[in-house]
């Protein structure tokens, strides 16, 4: 293997790591010596300084960085990402968990009527709902909303969350078609 396919192998590997990587875990992966590892790090690392991104040795470990002189451009990036607006799916689907917490993906989709696996990651993902426990008899994951979703409602607690009593028909009723629906 030359130093040129050395470095882009380490480039590629870098590039899906979540933590920054050793250069012991590089030389085992690619296996070739930690010394040619090292030097190709340190002839990578200065190739990227005139770049928008870097590579560092933080914690230990080496890993892309963007590069801090264009930090406000990467935080308008992230910031506009998470207020985009959310789908009408994951507005139902926030709703029913926000008000029947702690509750399974299966009753989601019950309530719902279709498959809320997807609209879950990506509520998952922007930090408005989280797991928080297992349901004893069926053994599936629980989710409720994060204190997140209370800060972006512009809640104290969930006890701020409107009644929907006015606007539902009997919740009693609702709940034996559900469990008949789970069963």
């Amino acid at each position: 293997m030359s130093n040129v396919e050395v470095e882009r192998s380490i480039e590629a590997i870098l590039m899906v790591v979540d933590e920054p990587v050793t250069e012991v875990i590089l030389a085992q992966v690619l296996e070739r010596p930690v010394e040619e590892i090292e030097a190709a790090l340190a002839v990578l690392e200065g190739s990227y300084e005139e770049r928008g991104f870097s590579l560092r040795k933080i914690n230990g470990g080496w890993r892309f960085y963007s590069h801090p002189a264009y930090s406000a451009a990467v935080e308008k990036f992230v910031l506009d990402g998470q207020q985009s607006r959310l789908t009408q799916a994951a507005l139902e689907t926030l709703s029913v968990i926000a008000y029947r917490q702690p509750v399974s993906r299966a009753r989601v989709s019950a309530i719902r009527g279709v498959n809320v696996e997807a609209v879950m990651k990506t509520l998952v993902t922007r930090g408005l709902v989280e797991e928080s426990g297992v349901e004893h008899e069926t053994g599936a994951i629980l989710y409720k909303t994060t204190s997140y979703f209370l800060e972006r409602l512009g809640l104290n607690s969930l006890e701020d969350l409107p009644a929907l009593a006015p606007y539902l028909p009997d919740l009693d009723g609702l709940d034996e078609i559900l469990d008949s629906l789970t069963e």
